[in-house]
């Protein structure tokens, strides 16, 4: 398999090859609902800089990283949690360089299902020994994208 390389413009970045190599800071996954979609969208406007978004679909190739990043994912699973950490993420962390150069998580949830709110975000967090950096519901208020523009710029520093 030959790797392709993802654009990391603004524009492109959310159109991210599957299979393709990146070296953009944040790497994300969302579901065909895109509100994580949505919220990078924005993000990647308020900042100025790009993001990769993981495949949809599982069996597709996934993304490398080729630099340290900050993972931004959904929880799936509702009240019962299981299944919080959707597949395609579990498939790009199986990666061993993927997994190795994650720096953070920001975790996306629905605040209807409790205790079970950006679950995957924690689970992540404590299997690659990084820190949970945010937490923000469905796709994010324009105050969430602000505080983690400003977050991540601190945290890259």
């Amino acid at each position: 398999m030959t790797l392709t390389a993802v654009h990391t413009s603004p524009t492109a970045a959310a159109h991210s090859e599957p299979g393709g190599v990146t070296d953009a800071r944040l790497i994300y996954f969302s579901s065909s609902s895109d509100n994580t979609h949505r919220f990078v969208q924005k993000l990647d406007e308020a900042t100025g800089t790009a993001s990769a978004r993981m495949p949809l679909l599982t069996r597709d190739p996934t993304l490398r990283a080729l630099q340290p990043f900050v993972l931004v994912l959904p929880t799936y699973g509702g009240i019962s949690g299981r299944g919080a950490v959707p597949k395609q993420v579990i498939k790009f962390l199986n990666d061993e360089g993927n997994r190795s150069l994650i720096r953070g998580v920001i975790g996306a949830g629905n605040t209807n299902f409790g205790e079970t709110y950006c679950l995957a975000a924690d689970i992540i967090a404590a299997k690659c020994g990084v820190p949970v950096l945010y937490r923000f519901e469905l796709m994010g208020t324009s105050e969430d994208v602000d505080r983690v523009a400003q977050g991540l710029e601190a945290f890259w520093i």
